[in-house]
């Protein structure tokens, strides 16, 4: 297991001077998709820090985390377990909210799995303990296209990555992990590594020996994307009997991106009852 880096979100100081401090509650433990960083995740976190602790991750090969030769959802799962113990537990003993997106979602499962004592509350977003058949090809042949030892610029970035990755949006997200360090350009991710784990990260580890989690969990689809269709969901119940699955009809695979406020009308009510 790693050091994983993470950005802290605290209640806001402005509230407890006027008199009107937030209840504090459990901490939450934010676990961003392939390709991603908490950077993805800035103005969720921000917005659920106005009632608790919150703490938004890089995984490992991704944002400023570690890199490391293995990338499997065993590992990733310890990695957030070390975190918890080392760095929440110290300060809030006892079991964490975790929400979770697509990669993220998966090793949260699998910790959830695995170290059922390890959390209260699990939202995942758009993901099931599947096998998905998607390879991502289009995705890694668009950053390798990029030449980075001669761009000047990240709209030059984003004239190569243009012509493998015609939705904007989706360049935009891929471009936040470019960096210019020492005076040129780099990834921030492991490409490397992510490429040769594809089958690692699209699938999921075998559960035959495994009891169910036994606790709530809201999983939270896109309408617009089939990473949660039913087949999917009758699966996820069998590992996770007490699931509830909402779907944002509007919102395709980065639904808390593109329907920030929906996906927290459904997000902070579930996290702030009791179980």
């Amino acid at each position: 297991m790693m050091q994983l880096h993470a950005t802290k979100y605290e209640p806001s100081a402005f509230k407890e001077a006027e008199g009107s401090s937030p209840q504090i509650n459990t901490p939450v433990v934010i676990l961003h998709g392939l390709f991603g960083s908490n950077r993805n995740w800035h103005p969720i976190a921000r917005s659920l820090s106005n009632t608790q602790t919150v703490f938004s991750l890089d995984l490992r090969n991704h944002g400023k985390s570690p890199h490391s030769d293995i990338m499997d959802y065993q590992h990733m799962a310890d990695d957030v377990m070390n975190f918890i113990e080392t760095e929440i537990n110290n300060k809030y003993p006892g079991p964490v909210n975790i929400i979770a997106h697509s990669m993220g979602g998966k090793a949260a499962m699998w910790l959830a799995l695995s170290h059922p004592e390890m959390i209260s509350k699990l939202v995942v977003v758009d993901i099931a303990p599947v096998n998905y058949e998607h390879d991502f090809s289009d995705v890694l042949k668009g950053f390798h296209s990029i030449p980075l030892e001669s761009i000047q610029s990240r709209q030059d970035a984003d004239h190569y990555l243009s012509q493998t990755i015609k939705e904007r949006s989706l360049r935009q997200f891929l471009l936040q992990n470019l960096q210019f360090k020492n005076e040129q350009y780099s990834w921030r991710l492991n490409l490397d590594v992510i490429a040769g784990s594809i089958s690692n990260i699209t699938g999921f580890p075998q559960t035959d020996n495994m009891a169910p989690f036994s606790e709530r969990v809201l999983f939270i689809g896109g309408g617009q994307s089939d990473y949660l269709n039913r087949i999917n969901q009758k699966i996820t119940r069998e590992l996770f009997p007490k699931a509830s699955f909402s779907m944002i009809k509007s919102a395709g695979h980065w639904l808390h991106a593109e329907q920030p406020e929906l996906f927290k009308a459904l997000v902070e009510p579930y996290l702030s009852t009791r179980s």
